[in-house]
């Protein structure tokens, strides 16, 4: 239960803050059990107003925590890490890292050997608890793997996946947010072009993906299948996909999910 859960999110920028706003919509999370960091917190203080212990000092938030969730750029783990660690418990405590590319070979260069220690790659969607994060981990039990998927469940859902695949999942769920995102901005402009204003515009686009990735979800059917239900033969939907495709569409977002992933490998 996360109510019996305290929890630190050590460097709560973009992304820790979205964790820490999902957390703060579970009915059974306790807000006092929630610690977030920032060397300069003035803006999220108020996260106070709802409960949460806000300030910078690191030490005494990992000390009270039972989950210890690094959110700092992954240049900084490290630092973090040295850091804390004089204040960590490898029998009680777990360490998270959300930080891009940093493996778990790199956190346990820093911690105790024995230590229960998770990747984990969640979303900005976490803010309104529509997250998608995949982990991973070692030293871990049935109970603390479920500990942690029960934290990031409570703002989306989790799923575990090897080590060897964090970077692929950095892309498609994390990256992959951004890549939806700018798709969907060039379908408000389409529709700005042929007439709409923007609000209206939005509307509609946001809820023609909304509907088409829960029909996704609620269907479990492949994209295609979908497709073919709304293209008509010599139909205005036919002709759009295909010139799409010939400006290279499909291609385009391929090489880009390949780019970023190239980045990753590369750091």
């Amino acid at each position: 239960m996360l109510k019996d859960i305290r929890i630190a999110i050590i460097g709560c920028g973009n992304l820790g803050t979205s964790i820490a706003n999902g957390l703060l919509e579970q009915a059974d999370f306790l807000p006092q059990n929630l610690h977030v960091t920032k060397r300069n917190p003035a803006n999220i203080l108020y996260l106070q107003d709802k409960g949460v212990r806000v300030h910078s000092d690191n030490l005494i938030a990992a000390k009270e925590a039972d989950v210890v969730i690094l959110g700092v750029k992954p240049y900084n783990v490290a630092s973090i890490l040295k850091e804390i660690k004089p204040v960590l418990d490898p029998k009680k405590q777990i360490i998270v890292s959300v930080a891009t590319g940093i493996t778990l070979d790199e956190i346990f260069q820093e911690i105790d050997s024995k230590t229960t220690a998770f990747r984990a790659m969640p979303n900005i969607a976490a803010d309104i608890r529509e997250s998608v994060t995949c982990i991973c981990g070692r030293n871990i039990t049935d109970t603390t793997e479920s500990q942690v998927k029960d934290l990031f469940n409570s703002v989306g859902f989790s799923i575990t996946i090897d080590e060897n695949l964090m970077e692929a999942a950095t892309v498609l769920g994390a990256c992959g947010i951004a890549y939806v995102l700018r798709f969907m901005r060039a379908m408000i402009q389409g529709g700005i072009q042929i007439g709409f204003d923007a609000k209206t515009a939005s509307k509609i686009v946001n809820q023609t993906v909304k509907g088409a990735a829960e029909l996704m979800i609620q269907k479990n059917i492949h994209p295609e299948e979908a497709i073919d239900k709304v293209t008509t033969p010599k139909g205005c939907t036919i002709v759009g996909l295909n010139e799409m495709e010939h400006q290279g569409f499909s291609a385009a977002m391929v090489r880009g999910v390949l780019a970023s992933y190239e980045k990753i490998e590369k750091n």
